[in-house]
């Protein structure tokens, strides 16, 4: 085999896996087509949905005869120390190599949504914090980190990023998104995986459609979403991570839109991913999705039949572990029930991206080349920047925030002296981490508690908890207003604990009926804002909470989104001072805890109005975020009436001047109004920002270029279209606030577009006249 063609790195790729998969005997070629879970409890607790009825006992030694395709998360079962397992790792892989004629080894995937899913490794803020920072650039930079963390032990292959545009606030995953507005959701999204592939790892975009639009925000429910949301909302965040991130995977979703399960669909996987919008790599399946075709959809009646329509659609490799492209798959062949050919074309391109990642390469190396560090100090210093980008101040009516470094502070509440306060769901600690309690956490994470009492040295703290998370007693409410009454003021930590499948109150399978802080958190809340002290209100959550009947007797609110190890020391610095909070909403936060879903993209019938006594205006609106200076937007041109053509584009343009006491960082935002248009339109709509950090008295100028295909829509007839008429682009700090807002026409003939269509304005940034 060492002489053979597909040996041979000088050839292309094409060349290489057409002269293997010649060689391949039908086994070999469906043994690439799956993943095997060495790790994987088939019975006790998993730690994903429905894992014990979905996997089985197998022969390791006799099926990796025929090779293998993936091996699924060898750092992400169990506490594994990191040297140990990129050990354990690369002996899997020589087995793999050389039990089979060929001697390829398997791609290792793992999770990555916040880091990398491993014991000892950076745990980085989640993805809603990413989109909380409207900074790409660094979010790239933390990206490439965590590729180059799993290159370092092995791993080919990241599950990351999330690209679902949070629809409904209550679904438990909001925390894996990264916000309610699809053109956040894909510049953030994109150079998450320019980072990721940066480092060599293979990005694989989730979840690939639709999944955060299920109804009733219920994990893994039937979405109901139109053809024009589907085409407006959900699927642009995957155009913007494929064209301007170059992903190479995509997994299908667990959902069926329509009564079409993803996994099944030939339009979503086939015609739409390959053939409009030319992906040439992988695509797999959610774990245990081909599976899910013939239990939870029914769309199948057997192993086989998933196998066939999983394959058909364009699934062509099943996660986490073999079920129904095995035996099942190789009988219908051999039956002539599947035509051989989907297995050809699915092994195809495993093997093409095998050869991309070296591993058709007879010198291929599993052992590892340095020493292994997955929470370094350049990690954390980035993790703690992240952090601090990503906190959001809410409110701060009369500046009590900054505390004084001297003041008498009565921290009150569950999350404050608790690690596990900071952490996502699919950090390594709360997803496995939890199943094994007599094992050492693996990194170290300061409690909000510890950081704000390092943070002023001068100042007075004491600490009651004043009530859990999730349980009903109340009785510690009592300690809590005696504590907060002798304090100069009360820093109230409420929020979230993440977990898994309803054993949080965030995360995977912990949906939410109403957005009222879990537990009786409210309650307390309540207690501690009659006190008269002061109460500044710190949450630490995975979602949005309703915070309206408080919003007029809190002295400041301060909004984190599970923000990672280096969090405490955020938030503490946010709140004493040292940092001035520059994050800005991912996602609205709510007056009321019902009345949901809401988002800001909503059309005229949306909005509040006479029609219904519910009113959804949030009581802080997408965008929003406050911070210890202030900023003035001046020289902009208003040309009233300007006329562009559908194809043409126009520079807008404005001074931001600092004129506060200290450097502060400004979110310029650019919003598109459509005043009247064949479909009705979201009122408006993000299109463009640049984050800008100034010192005091100095000024810079933002000038967007905008281009009419920015304001193109999907019609009736289900085509992506600009149309001629009327636009307001406007200038402002969040959806609700603007600055400055410029009329234009656009003329000349409607342009239908296509997949090559401008994605997003370009910003530039330069000097201020």
């Amino acid at each position: 085999m060492t002489t053979a063609p597909w040996r041979d790195p000088a050839l292309p790729a094409e060349a290489r896996v057409d002269d293997l998969l010649a060689r391949m005997t039908l086994e070999e070629k469906t043994a690439q087509l799956y993943g095997v879970w060495v790790g994987a409890a088939t019975d006790g607790d998993g730690v994903a949905p429905n894992q014990l009825e979905m996997t089985s006992d197998y022969d390791w030694d006799e099926l990796i005869t025929h090779g293998l395709g993936q091996l699924t998360r060898s750092f992400g079962s169990a506490p594994v120390d990191p040297a140990l397992g990129a050990q354990a790792l690369a002996r899997a892989q020589r087995r793999i190599a050389e039990a089979g004629r060929f001697g390829i080894p398997a791609v290792a995937h793992e999770e990555c949504l916040a880091g990398f899913t491993a014991w000892g490794a950076t745990a980085y803020p989640v993805p809603l914090a990413w989109g909380a920072t409207f900074d790409p650039d660094l979010v790239e930079e933390m990206a490439h980190r965590i590729g180059r963390d799993l290159a370092s032990v092995g791993v080919h292959q990241g599950l990351a990023p999330v690209l679902d545009v949070v629809r409904d606030p209550r679904w438990g995953r909001v925390e894996e998104t990264i916000g309610e507005d699809p053109y956040l959701v894909g510049t953030i999204g994109a150079a998450y995986v320019r980072g990721l592939e940066s480092a060599g790892v293979v990005a694989t975009l989730k979840h690939f459609a639709g999944y955060a639009s299920s109804a009733g925000a219920r994990n893994l429910a039937p979405v109901r979403a139109g053809v024009r949301e589907f085409a407006d909302i959900t699927l642009p965040p995957f155009e913007f991570a494929l064209r301007e991130g170059g992903a190479r995977s995509v997994m299908a979703a667990y959902t069926d839109t329509d009564g079409v399960p993803a996994s099944s669909d030939p339009y979503l996987l086939t015609e739409l991913l390959r053939d409009q919008w030319q992906f040439t790599g992988t695509v797999v399946s959610d774990y245990f999705g081909v599976g899910f075709l013939e239990t939870l959809h029914r769309v199948a009646g057997t192993k086989a039949q998933a196998a066939h329509a999983a394959l058909a659609a364009g699934i062509d490799v099943e996660l986490p572990t073999l079920r129904c492209y095995g035996d099942p798959l190789v009988e219908a062949v051999r039956a002539g029930t599947i035509p051989e050919s989907l297995v050809d074309r699915a092994a195809a391109r495993v093997l093409r991206q095998k050869c991309e990642l070296g591993l058709l390469d007879e010198d291929w190396t599993p052992e590892p080349t340095g020493p292994i560090d997955l929470d370094s100090t350049a990690n954390r210093v980035l993790a703690r920047r992240l952090a601090e980008e990503s906190v959001v101040l809410l409110s701060n009516p009369d500046g009590l925030l900054p505390l004084a470094p001297d003041t008498r502070i009565a921290v009150v509440g569950p999350r404050a002296a608790d690690a596990l306060a900071m952490l996502g769901c699919y950090s390594f600690p709360s997803h496995v981490g939890i199943n094994h309690p007599d094992r050492p956490m693996g990194i170290e994470i300061p409690t909000l508690l510890e950081s704000l009492r390092t943070e002023l040295p001068d100042a007075k703290v004491t600490f009651t908890e004043g009530c859990d998370t999730t349980d009903p007693d109340t009785s510690g409410f009592a300690e809590a207003v005696a504590r907060s009454a002798e304090a100069d003021v009360c820093v109230a930590v409420l929020g979230d604990r993440a977990g898994l499948f309803g054993r949080g109150t965030s995360g995977e399978g912990c949906d939410v009926g109403d957005l009222q802080l879990p537990g009786v958190q409210a309650k307390l809340l309540d207690t501690l804002t009659a006190t008269g002290t002061p109460v500044v209100l710190v949450l630490l959550t995975g979602r949005p909470y309703a915070l309206g009947r408080w919003h007029n007797q809190l002295a400041a609110s301060v909004q984190a989104f599970f923000p990672g190890e280096e969090g405490g020391p955020a938030v503490a610095g946010v709140l004493s001072g040292r940092v001035n909070p520059s994050g800005r909403l991912p996602v609205s936060v709510p007056q009321e805890p019902g009345g949901q879903p809401w988002t800001y993209l909503q059309p005229p019938l949306g909005l509040a109005g006479t029609v219904s006594n519910l009113d959804p205006t949030p009581l802080h609106p997408f965008g929003h975020g406050l911070g210890y200076t202030d900023f003035i937007w001046e020289d902009f041109e208003d040309r009233d009436e300007t006329e562009i053509g559908t194809d043409d584009s126009y520079d807008v343009s404005v001074t931001v001047r600092n004129t506060g006491p200290r450097e502060g960082t400004e979110v310029v935002q650019l919003y598109l109004h459509d005043p009247v248009a064949r479909v009705t339109r979201p009122d408006v709509r993000l299109i463009a920002y640049h984050r800008l950090t100034l010192p005091p008295g100095k000024a810079r100028r933002i000038t967007f270029t905008f281009h009419p295909d920015l304001s193109a829509f999907t019609d009736g007839r289900g085509q992506r279209i600009v149309e001629p008429g009327a636009l307001e682009l406007r200038l402002g700090s969040s959806s609700t606030t603007t600055h400055h807002t410029t009329h234009i026409t656009l003329t000349g003939p409607e342009r239908q577009l296509g997949p090559n269509r401008r994605l997003h304005c370009a910003s530039r940034e330069t000097e201020a006249p």
